[in-house]
């Protein structure tokens, strides 16, 4: 025998629950009038999935964040207008007879951020386990392709360490945190389409060493 709800649905609740399956990067933590902590949706970070323009917020908040990370999602939201292409010539059976493609198994070769997202239509989902091996970030020049990159003086501005003027405001600037931001920058869109590809029990395995 079914038991009669005595409350109507909680709205906000459902609301907050299908925001934070759409969007699990805005959802923050925040403390109300009484003192206490509560889980909350980050505005900004909300209007930042949805605009493919860099929308700009002050807020303070407890959230791990660089300068220029709004790029990142920027970025990995960003449509391509790119498809993948068998290559016969290049492939090989289960046999390992070159030119075959009876193989189950796909090999593909570009831009990991473009496959990524070309995957996403056919494999969103799927993928019981991924493993990456990404470049290291040791502290120096950080070369790749995407227009990321920030000399000294743009990434002092933008993380503080200067005013508009361009005198600095933080003493130590030797353990530069832009080679962190380009590091940074380039891992999140990789890694957040890399999560949208995994099946709900799937796993991720990534090489610090």
């Amino acid at each position: 025998m079914d038991r009669l709800k005595m409350h109507t649905p909680d709205r906000a609740e459902e609301n907050f629950r299908k925001l934070s399956d759409l969007f699990p990067d805005a959802v923050t933590e925040t403390v109300d009038e009484n003192g206490v902590t509560v889980r909350a949706i980050d505005k900004d970070v909300l209007m930042q999935e949805i605009s493919a323009q860099v929308v700009e917020g002050t807020q303070e908040r407890y959230q791990f964040t660089w300068p220029d990370k709004k790029k990142s999602v920027v970025l990995a939201n960003a449509p391509i207008a790119k498809t993948l292409r068998l290559q016969p010539q290049k492939s090989v059976g289960r046999d390992g007879t070159p030119g075959s493609i009876d193989s189950e198994n796909i090999y593909i070769e570009g831009d990991n951020l473009d496959a990524l997202k070309l995957l996403q239509e056919t494999y969103l989902g799927k993928v019981k386990m991924i493993y990456i091996d990404p470049p290291y970030n040791t502290g120096n020049d950080f070369v790749y392709n995407d227009s990321f990159k920030q000399d000294v003086y743009e990434y002092a501005e933008n993380s503080g360490q200067t005013d508009e003027e361009g005198n600095q405001l933080v003493q130590n600037t030797e353990g530069n945190g832009r080679f962190h931001t380009d590091w940074l920058n380039m891992m999140y869109p990789r890694l957040r389409l890399a999560k949208d590809l995994l099946t709900d029990d799937g796993i991720i395995f990534i090489s610090i060493e």
